[in-house]
């Protein structure tokens, strides 16, 4: 072969390196575009699903205490969103939504209170039970008229207090003595569970029959007395999302937590019976 011929080959075989070369180049190039492409398409849908806004929930009395340490976690877990409860009777809370009140959430001390929401339409999807309570007697401190029975709180000279029969704490401590053929006529009936715990915690009453996770939010405001009646009366607390929320996203992640084993830990610490 000449001379020439060689040189002319080199350059082709040289030529043809170059080539591939640059196509390689171009298709790494293609790729981690196409990764940056799908890194920021990724960033730009994990920032749209963030969880952010006011949620307002609407829950029993008796889920003050947990329902706020929870409000409080909820806020510190997602930065830019803001809890708002509203504590009342079940039955009260029930009436406010079917008339319009503005809310996302709902959680109900009974089943009976949860359906007049549902009844109306007002709820989105099937409410689902999250925890149970269960009754308790709750006395003056160191239960100075010994009181140790349901039975007990029907003598004359006590002065007792009850939940209205139309809220769940109240529907409930009405079962429990109707199953033991007791009768009690209560100095007054409250509007919710923590009305009739108050009256005790002033000296307005003797003892009243409240749930237990209240009995042991009061601290050593109250004693309680357990009672096996009680057994027969445990009301189960069902929480739904509502049909008119303005933010659906943030109300969902509430009751995730609510239902999720963080949540449970901190109602199973206030006294709660699991679901």
């Amino acid at each position: 072969m000449s001379r020439t011929a060689r040189q002319n080959r080199r350059i082709s075989q040289m030529t043809g390196v170059s080539a591939a070369a640059l196509l390689a180049l171009s298709a790494c190039s293609s790729t981690d575009s196409d990764a940056s492409a799908k890194s920021d398409s990724a960033a730009s849908a994990s920032a749209s699903d963030k969880i952010s806004g006011d949620v307002t929930v609407f829950a029993a009395a008796s889920l003050q205490e947990s329902f706020q340490a929870l409000g409080r976690q909820f806020e510190k877990e997602h930065p830019g969103s803001k809890v708002t409860f509203s504590f009342g009777g079940s039955d009260s809370l029930a009436a406010s939504i079917t008339g319009g009140a503005p809310a996302d959430v709902f959680a109900s001390a009974s089943p009976r209170t949860m359906k007049i929401v549902t009844d109306a339409g007002a709820a989105s999807g099937t409410p689902a039970t999250f925890v149970r309570n269960e009754l308790e007697i709750a006395t003056l401190p160191g239960n100075p008229d010994k009181i140790s029975s349901l039975e007990d709180l029907t003598e004359s000279d006590l002065k007792v207090v009850l939940c209205d029969k139309e809220v769940p704490c109240g529907a409930a401590a009405q079962k429990a003595l109707d199953a033991s053929k007791l009768h009690l006529t209560p100095v007054s009936y409250e509007q919710d569970v923590k009305a009739a715990l108050t009256k005790v915690e002033l000296k307005e009453a003797d003892a009243a029959v409240v749930y237990k996770t209240d009995v042991h939010a009061a601290g050593d405001k109250v004693e309680g007395v357990e009672f096996p009646e009680s057994a027969d009366a445990v009301n189960d607390y069902p929480i739904t999302l509502l049909r008119d929320t303005q933010n659906a996203a943030a109300a969902k992640a509430f009751i995730a937590l609510v239902r999720s084993a963080e949540g449970q830990k901190v109602l199973s610490e206030a006294g709660f019976l699991k679901p």
